[in-house]
């Protein structure tokens, strides 16, 4: 018995912490910041867009799904809403966005992070605070009430994913917020032909979770009474919303000065490489080497084997043969007579000096009769025969 009672409080003290785990997952909420109009998850703007139409009950309720230069400006003002976790407008936006501002319309943003190229437009720098993804750190704020102007305080126990501004001109820019520890966090800017933008950087103040957490409604209800209520059309933004799956990768390169610069300059590179590299080049010509006298390099073989053999007078034997050979076939000549009239008929074919050409024919007439040639003999006779084959 007292066994079975222990294994029931072990079994006990096992289930209790996955009892605990299962309590803590029940009560855990969804943290996926998505800011869309439609969702109800906790960060959703389902609440917030819905509310338009009772903060604003004679404009009229629309979306946009296109870029800022493709809203038209036509009778009467309209207010344009985004809502997103970071935005970063290209030049051509920002100017886009300036101009819809400066004709008198409005435009209300309410963002985490705003890029550089925007801040930097009008003025102001900015800082954020860290993303928490551990346990929520909650968020609050104050915002000035439009008519009294009384500080009001919220606050909820939820993520606060929000930013301030570090520097602003006073001259041109008011302070509408502030987050609780004084930096401000609502701002507006005012121009010339009525229009006004609003930068406000705490985006779940706007959130389902935020504005259904007691009475938070009312700075929901505060912050977008500043917008004149007499617009003809409200406008709710899709385009800006994170993530961004319009536009192209070229947009964005041509949309961003320096991007554009590289863009344009390696393809101005591109284009001189193939107009030079794509002229037609002349071939290598190949070395074509001249046709090698074979029948020389067999004379010139066998020499240097009597040679190396001692056998002189048998090599200026063959060396007599060779000249007489080519004599016949070069210049139709029988040269088997060695005598003068040979001699008289080679000058006047040959152009050669007819003196060095008869004592080189007397040397090989007087061959015959000799017993043995000396290797100088040999030599100065080889030198003769050189020196007749080069000039005839």
């Amino acid at each position: 018995m007292r066994t079975r009672s222990c294994a029931l409080a072990a079994i006990v003290m096992l289930l209790l912490p996955l009892a605990s785990c299962q309590l803590k997952r029940e009560k855990q909420i969804d943290r996926r910041i998505t800011l869309k109009r439609r969702d109800k998850l906790p960060y959703g703007t389902k609440v917030a867009y819905d509310g338009l139409a009772h903060l604003f009950p004679n404009s009229t309720i629309s979306v946009n799904d296109k870029p800022l230069s493709g809203l038209s400006i036509s009778e009467g003002k309209k207010a344009y809403l985004i809502i997103a976790g970071a935005i970063d407008p290209s030049p051509s936006e920002i100017n886009a966005l300036l101009d819809f501002v400066g004709e008198g319309n409005h435009v209300f943003v309410s963002a985490r992070r705003y890029g550089d190229s925007l801040l930097h437009t009008l003025g102001v720098k900015a800082s954020y605070g860290y993303l928490s993804e551990g346990p929520m750190d909650s968020l609050r704020l104050s915002i000035y009430q439009p008519v009294t102007g009384d500080s009001l305080e919220f606050a909820y126990p939820g993520d606060s994913f929000d930013g301030w501004v570090d520097n602003f001109d006073p001259q041109y820019t008011t302070v509408l917020g502030r987050d609780h520890l004084g930096r401000p966090d609502f701002v507006r800017f005012n121009y010339k032909g009525g229009g006004t933008l609003y930068l406000h950087f705490a985006p779940l103040a706007f959130s389902n979770f935020f504005l259904l957490h007691k009475q938070n409604i009312g700075y929901y209800q505060d912050a977008l009474s500043y917008l004149p209520a007499t617009v003809r059309e409200v406008v709710w933004d899709n385009y800006f919303t994170a993530p961004r799956a319009h536009g192209s990768i070229l947009g964005y390169i041509l949309g961003q000065k320096p991007l554009a610069w590289a863009f344009w300059l390696s393809l101005l590179l591109i284009l001189l490489v193939y107009l030079f590299e794509s002229k037609r080049r002349q071939r290598p010509i190949p070395v074509i080497l001249p046709l090698q006298n074979t029948s020389l390099d067999f004379v010139q073989t066998i020499g240097r084997l009597y040679f190396q053999r001692r056998d002189n007078h048998n090599l200026a034997s063959k060396m007599v043969m060779h000249f007489q050979d080519l004599v016949r076939t070069r210049y139709n000549l029988t040269a088997t007579a060695l005598d003068e009239r040979l001699v008289s008929r080679l000058t006047h074919r040959t152009g050669y000096q007819q003196e060095a050409l008869s004592r080189l024919i007397g040397y090989m007439r007087t061959l015959p009769s000799k017993a043995y040639v000396p290797d100088a003999e040999l030599v100065d006779f080889h030198r003769q025969l050189e020196a007749f084959y080069k000039l005839a």
